[in-house]
């Protein structure tokens, strides 16, 4: 992906940032938790916090704006409404972890272990390619591109080569994200919102599409072998010799192809 000027400065920033940031170790971490209250959040922000095992703590009063979390262990912690805006996130183990209507905006959290997590109602705008969101709850998550900033450039969702298998992302919206070679199999997609989504090479084996809409994507060698196709919304596709398995697709009949 071509990096434009406002992400390579964004990420040099965070770079300065991280090197001159306080390091904690986990027994601050908890002890910062555990005197908070909703006045007086625990004081994180723009802490430096790689390479710590924070699981299982509960950081729903906190406030981790800006803080760098690379290769840190936050699975099974509680991280639901937060804000986690411009946190460098690239590699932190976040399985089975509550980020449910977090906002994620600006970040990189390339190679991250979000299997099993709950991201559902979240924001996110940033880089995640290559994360593993295998089973994780992605329900009415707004992954859209935002459309407001596009004086930076389109600011949007990058999921390229992600393993979302099993997930749930039923009325999730990634309008114009990123998704080129994406793994969808075994997922649930029902009336998810994939409008001009970069799908090139995406493999939805044995997903449940219905309700979906495709409308605009690009599908290049794109995989819909035993997907279940009922009211999923095809519309601006122009070769439908170029999408893999559709013999094998449940309910094209029921596909809305024009």
């Amino acid at each position: 992906m071509k990096i434009n000027g406002y992400w390579l400065g964004m990420l040099s920033a965070l770079w300065c940032m991280s090197v001159s940031a306080a390091d904690l170790d986990r027994s601050e971490v908890e002890k910062r938790l555990a005197n908070s209250d909703k006045a007086h959040p625990a004081d994180l922000r723009r802490k430096d916090l790689t390479n710590l095992d924070l699981s299982g703590l509960d950081f729903k009063i906190a406030d981790l704006w800006g803080s760098d979390l690379r290769r840190s262990n936050l699975s099974n912690s509680d991280l639901s409404g937060l804000i986690l805006d411009l946190s460098v996130l690239s590699k932190v183990d976040f399985s089975n972890a509550n980020l449910s209507n977090t906002s994620i905006f600006g970040v990189h959290v390339g190679g991250a272990n979000l299997s099993n997590a709950n991201l559902s109602g979240s924001r996110f705008i940033g880089v995640m390619d290559r994360a593993n969101l295998s089973h994780a709850n992605l329900s009415h998550a707004n992954w859209g591109a935002d459309m407001k900033n596009q004086s930076m450039g389109l600011m949007r969702a990058s999921l390229n080569n992600v393993n979302l298998s099993g997930a749930n992302l039923a009325y999730a919206n990634f309008d114009r994200a990123l998704m080129r070679y994406a793994n969808f199999s075994g997922a649930n997609l029902q009336n998810t919102v994939l409008f001009g989504v970069d799908l090139s090479g995406a493999d939805f084996s044995g997903a449940n599409l219905s309700g979906a809409d495709l409308s605009g994507t690009s599908l290049e060698e794109t995989n819909f072998a035993g997907a279940d196709l009922t009211g999923t919304r095809f519309a601006g596709i122009k070769d439908k010799s170029k999408l893999k398995g559709l013999s094998s697709s449940k309910n094209l009949d029921k596909a809305i192809i024009d």
